[in-house]
């Protein structure tokens, strides 16, 4: 099997999948040890690092599914989500558990047999500026709950799992409902569907257009659904260099395009935002021509920004819109996107998307309504945790997140926004998204968000949280006189929020509950 997984930093570390695949066996032979069965559950707490897919090629030994954990939640978060799902092996980096009462936190999860604790690779330490942090400062207390993996993998003549791979479980990803707890996606298994890692290296072609000898690069977090699925794409097709670089740089970005002749990228808005405000020396500091594809996903991706970054690159990029619930439901190219602004493309190969209703009735094209959408490579998921959850999330084989959206005549889907997220002031139904695309125009804005509250005379009103660009401040009076004849009175933000920065995730999703939480209290 062809193929090279690369860690950047200062120095490359580089596993052929030959050497991927003996680390791989190593671990399953210790998940076994640890009496890990099949459609069990191991967890993985790591930055992104090669090792991620070392485990997860583990779990495809021996049928176990995987839940990848947010490295930026404090260990208290992520207790709910490892009870929840009843994980029994804990793969993490020494440096993000800090101090004896996380260890201890840790070791209270009846469902966790072991934890295996991973020095901290010297190319995260040095990219997070964590080199003077003593690693000793990050072992693990003495006892039978806590292993090292690097003593185990560096073990001569240690043990190897032989059997064959079992059916990939895949992904156990969580996600949070409207009552703010963690909720896990877990796919039913369906043995007349097709192996899902075959599925996944359909998707390596369909989706990513990959070919043989191609170089992928990756450095949005891989605990999240998108990235983590696209490189799995990689791993599954067998013959792709793949790239991991820990965290986005702009000009580091750029260089690594010349340097490693890069073909293959994952990129979101948040990450051509900060490429496009990067000086006119740097842009044209880097040979970049042999990028010929990089795909966008998790949020909604701006129309002017894709016309810089095309005028910049070239018609290169792709959008997609997903959900770690469905998969990716759609792709857009350049061209396409062009001609149709705004619209995030038509139903990939496989799959079919639906306008419903509120009788779920389907909608006349043009006409907004909640998108209802069905992948067939894809099994049905259920929630570990349904509190919160709607009860219309299926009409029979359809199923929606609560997007509003519509489909146009020539079949392209435009998104308006989140049900959840729409404002219903006075009667009348307003989408945030619209107010934002407006607002984002005006030069003393850098970002905004748009969300609504409790209003005693018109039930919601709508608020906007704004980010000014450096020496500029605005006034709810100004923000008035520029939207008027841009959108209706009905829809102009009725309190104004001036924040230093608002308060997104890597992958450009905005936190408006964290926003809104102050008016709700």
């Amino acid at each position: 099997m062809s193929g090279v997984f690369h860690q950047c930093g200062q120095s490359i570390c580089k596993r052929t999948r030959d050497e991927m695949d003996d680390r791989a066996r190593i671990i399953a032979y210790a998940l076994v040890e640890q009496s890990v069965k099949e459609n069990d559950v191991v967890a993985i707490f790591m930055r992104n690092h090669i090792d991620i897919f070392e485990v997860v090629e583990a779990c495809r030994y021996v049928g176990a599914r995987y839940v990848l954990l947010n490295w930026h939640s404090p260990v208290a978060e992520l207790s709910p989500i490892l009870e929840d799902s009843g994980a029994k092996v804990l793969f993490a980096h020494r440096d993000l558990l800090k101090g004896d009462s996380e260890w201890e936190t840790l070791s209270q999860i009846q469902s966790l047999s072991v934890i295996y604790t991973i020095k901290t690779p010297a190319s995260i330490l040095e990219r997070y500026h964590l080199l003077d942090n003593a690693e000793s400062a990050s072992e693990p207390p003495i006892g039978q709950q806590y292993q090292s993996l690097d003593r185990l993998l560096a073990t001569q003549n240690a043990k190897r799992h032989n059997d064959s791979p079992k059916r990939f479980k895949g992904m156990f990803p969580y996600t949070s409902g409207s009552t703010g707890k963690p909720k896990g996606i877990k796919r039913v298994e369906d043995l007349n569907r097709p192996d899902p890692y075959l599925t996944y290296k359909g998707l390596s072609d369909v989706l990513m257009q990959l070919s043989e000898g191609d170089r992928f690069f990756v450095s949005a977090p891989l605990y999240h659904s998108a990235p983590h699925a696209l490189t799995l794409c990689c791993l599954a097709a067998g013959n792709i260099d793949v790239f991991i670089e820990p965290q986005f740089d702009p000009e580091r970005f750029l260089k690594d395009i010349e340097r490693f002749k890069l073909t293959h990228a994952y990129i979101v808005p948040t990450m051509m935002v900060r490429l496009l405000k990067l000086p006119e020396s740097i842009k044209n500091k880097y040979d970049i021509s042999s990028l010929r594809f990089a795909l966008s996903t998790g949020s909604a991706l701006p129309s002017d920004v894709k016309e810089a970054m095309i005028k910049w690159f070239g018609p290169i990029f792709y959008e997609s819109y997903g959900a770690s619930e469905l998969g990716f439901m759609t792709l857009i190219s350049s061209q396409e996107a062009l001609k149709k602004p705004n619209s995030v493309g038509k139903p990939i190969s496989g799959g079919e998307i639906k306008i419903l209703d509120d009788n779920k009735e389907e909608c006349e094209e043009g006409n907004v309504g909640v998108i209802y959408a069905r992948l067939s490579m894809f099994a049905p998921f259920k929630y570990t945790n349904t509190a919160g959850t709607p009860n219309d999330l299926h009409v029979g084989e359809f199923t929606t997140l609560g997007d509003m959206g519509y489909v146009d005549a020539d079949g392209y889907v435009y998104i308006c926004d989140r049900k959840k997220d729409m404002i219903i002031s006075g009667g009348a139904n307003i989408f945030p998204a619209e107010i934002e695309s407006v607002i984002i125009e005006m030069p003393e804005v850098i970002d905004c968000a748009v969300f609504g509250v409790p209003d005693a005379e018109y039930g919601e009103k709508v608020v906007v949280a704004v980010q000014c660009s450096p020496d500029n401040t605005l006034s709810l009076g100004s923000l008035h006189e520029y939207l008027d004849g841009k959108l209706a009175r009905f829809k102009w933000p009725k309190i104004l929020q001036i924040h230093d920065a608002l308060p997104r995730e890597d992958t450009g999703k905005i936190f408006k509950n964290k926003l809104r939480a102050q008016f709700i209290e």
